[in-house]
Order: structure tokens, then C-alpha cells, then sequence
């Protein structure tokens, strides 16, 4: 799942790559992930993208006074070509969910500057499950996954003062706290095992029993380890960046691998609606957790 240093570099690519682009060609083909109709997504033909940001895990390309706003959910991806066909694509069981077509910077391309292969993006949802979600709105405001979002924890205001407040009288395992979007923007279950591995904790540790001490570890924690992920990821090609996660993670993923700090076996459990990894030694005291979705919590 893209998370926060994904989507990051996603809108960071998309900047660079949309500059002096005008859309000639929007084509939605998956029913399921467009989430309104009003406006059209067709109001972005002869606009141009003045702006790519992020809001947590959604990406928010704007184009005057419309955004787009993709939320990548589990297998959702944004691939770029310098050489979309002209042919329209067909609706069909494939995983692509949206087109955008671009003319070129020098008015060259596409079908509305007079014919030619041009370059654009596909929006494109992988497997089975689909919950690919594309807005098309006036505010990015009126997405009620960005509306309920909490603070983005690369912001100057995501204090130490700022977590020690969201901590307090939290009664979730510190797991959960740091994958909720409702608590911190952008954080998901892969970076939510790296941060808990760079700051030495338990997974099922409580939130709100974290002394002082342990709470600047975690928000320090927070700060290096999704920064380390934007700055591994700068400047690549869209189509290396699921690669680059994937080998800059410590125990996320690796059940079964030498923990590269303390060369313990990585372990996983059962969490929620998926799994997490963890070193024994280096955040549970050497006690390898229950792997059980009920199990205790440990202190």
C-alpha cells in the first residue's frame, strides 16, 4: 500500500512531469472508484495541473478550481508514458481505472492538437479488491477521508508537545494509535513497523503508558524514518518506487530474516486486518508475542 513517502514522491514526479501540460483527454473506465460525478471528471480537458500536493495518502492534483484526489488504497498505482495510443481504452476486466491524456508543452500531441502519440498517466488498481477511490472536487475539503484526516507528521506544528497531546488518555495498543488517519496523516501498516522498530517498542504497548522518554523516542522515530523514506525515493521513476520501499525496510516484511540491528529472526503476528513484523530484541525484551489477533498486550 502507498503511504505517506510514496504518495510524497508521486507528487513530487507529477510537479516536474505535468509542467506545461494541458489535459486534452480524460477517459474513466472503472464505475467503482470514481466517487462523484459533479463535476465531471471531463471538465479537466483544456486545464492545465497548476499544482500536485499531498493530504496523508491522497493525492490532490489541482487544476484551477478543481482537484483531482486519488486515494491509492491497497494496490492502486500511477503509471506515467511518454507514448499514450491514441486508440481510446476499453473498459474492461484490466487493472486500469482512469486515463489522462496530456498535450505536450510545445502544443504538439494529442488528439485535440492534431493527432500524434502523447504522454499522460493511468490511474490503475491491481487484484481483486477494489478500493481505489478518485474524487473530482471544488475543495479537497469536501473528500470525507481528507476531511476526518489528522495532522501530517512532517508538518513544523507535529511537535513533540503536539503527539505527548494525542497520546494522552489513549487506550489503543500503539500500533493501531499510529495507523488511524483520524490520529496522524499518512502513516500505514508498513512505516508504522518501521517506526516502532527505530524507536525500540512493543507494537501492543499501550499509548498512553508511554513514559516521557519513550514518547520523544517515537516522535523522533516518526520524523528519521518517513524522512529517510522521501529522500531514498527522490527523483525516481514511478515505476521503481514500490522496489525502493520495499528494500529500504528493516523488519516490515521480513519475517523470517536477520534483524539488521541485532541480527535476532524478525517475527510476525496476526494484527487487525493484517500482519505486523518485529524484532524480539530489539522491542519486546526478547519475549516473541502471541500470534494471535486477541492477544495480550504487552507492557
Amino acid at each position: 500500500m502507498p503511504e505517506l513517502p510514496e504518495v510524497e514522491a508521486l507528487a513530487g514526479f507529477l510537479t516536474e512531469h505535468l509542467a506545461g501540460r494541458t489535459v486534452d483527454r480524460v477517459h474513466p473506465l472503472a464505475v467503482h472508484a470514481l466517487k462523484t460525478y459533479d463535476p465531471p471528471v471531463t471538465v479537466l480537458e483544456g486545464r492545465g495541473f497548476d499544482g500536485v500536493t499531498r493530504h496523508g495518502k491522497f493525492l490532490d492534483l489541482r487544476a484551477g478550481d478543481v482537484h483531482l484526489v486519488v486515494h491509492l488504497a491497497r494496490a492502486g498505482w500511477i503509471r506515467w508514458s511518454e507514448k499514450l495510443s491514441d486508440a481510446p481504452p476499453r473498459p474492461g476486466k484490466g487493472p486500469l481505472a482512469l486515463r489522462v491524456r496530456l498535450t505536450e508543452p510545445d502544443g504538439g500531441g494529442g488528439t485535440g492538437a492534431g493527432g500524434g502519440n502523447s504522454s499522460g498517466f493511468d490511474v490503475t488498481e491491481a487484484g481483486t479488491q477494489k478500493h481505489l477511490a478518485i474524487y473530482l472536487v471544488r475543495d479537497p475539503q469536501d473528500v470525507p477521508g481528507i476531511a476526518r484526516l489528522g495532522p501530517d507528521p512532517l508538518a513544523d506544528d507535529f511537535t513533540l508537545e503536539a503527539l505527548t497531546a494525542l497520546l494522552a488518555g489513549e487506550r489503543r495498543q500503539i500500533k493501531g494509535f499510529l495507523r488511524d488517519q483520524g490520529t496522524i496523516a499518512g502513516i500505514g501498516n508498513a512505516y508504522s513497523d518501521e517506526i516502532l522498530h527505530t524507536a525500540r517498542m512493543s507494537p501492543f504497548k499501550l499509548a498512553a503508558s508511554l513514559t516521557p522518554e519513550q514518547v520523544a523516542q517515537l516522535h523522533a522515530a516518526i520524523g528519521s524514518t518517513l524522512a529517510d523514506a522521501i529522500e531514498r525515493s527522490r527523483g525516481l521513476d514511478l515505476r521503481h518506487l514500490k522496489a525502493e520501499k520495499k528494500s529500504g525496510l528493516r523488519v516490515h516484511g521480513r519475517k523470517g530474516e536477520a534483524c539488521p540491528v541485532c541480527g535476532d529472526t524478525v517475527r510476525e503476528v496476526s494484527f487487525s486486518d493484517s500482519a505486523l513484523q518485529y524484532c524480539p530484541t530489539c522491542q519486546t525484551g526478547g519475549k516473541p508475542l502471541a500470534d494471535r489477533r486477541m492477544s495480550r498486550l504487552l507492557k
